[in-house]
């Protein structure tokens, strides 16, 4: 079963649960695929929706942090528990240990010396890690082994 059928089975059993708030979720993410859909004319696979969710995603930690500072815990509560829902369709996270150990292999791979060979060891994990590791933290681990 696709991620896109996984999703919209899932569309049906909020209706037929009445969860509103994962209803809504599933919805917006289903919506935001369709966009992508009409937009650029294609049928998105499963690793364009596992993009357009880490994008929902972010959206939500900025959304947190803001509300957060502005004192709306109410708001606050209503996208973390949309970004806990959409968490569910990322693949499996990596361990911090696995990835710097990903970081170490395409540094190597790469033969890159210094920082301003970053772009070339990111551009090479990005295939390999992308919707498994958070790509900030990545470029951060990046970073700090080309200082080295």
């Amino acid at each position: 079963m696709s991620l896109k059928d996984q999703i919209t089975e899932d569309m049906k059993s909020a209706m037929r649960a009445k969860e509103v708030t994962r209803l809504g979720a599933i919805r917006l993410l289903l919506a935001a695929i369709k966009q992508r859909e009409v937009d650029e004319r294609l049928v998105v696979d499963d690793a364009g929706i596992v993009a357009i969710v880490e994008k929902l995603i972010k959206q939500r930690k900025d959304s947190i942090s803001q509300f957060a500072t502005a004192g709306r815990d109410d708001l606050v509560a209503i996208e973390a528990a949309e970004m806990e829902i959409l968490q569910v369709y990322l693949p499996a996270q990596l361990t911090d240990a696995e990835v710097e150990t990903a970081v170490a292999a395409a540094v190597a791979a790469t033969g890159a010396s210094g920082p301003q060979d970053m772009g070339k060891v990111i551009g090479a994990l990005k295939s390999q890690l992308a919707g498994k590791a958070d790509m900030g933290k990545v470029s951060t681990l990046v970073k700090a082994a080309l200082a080295k």
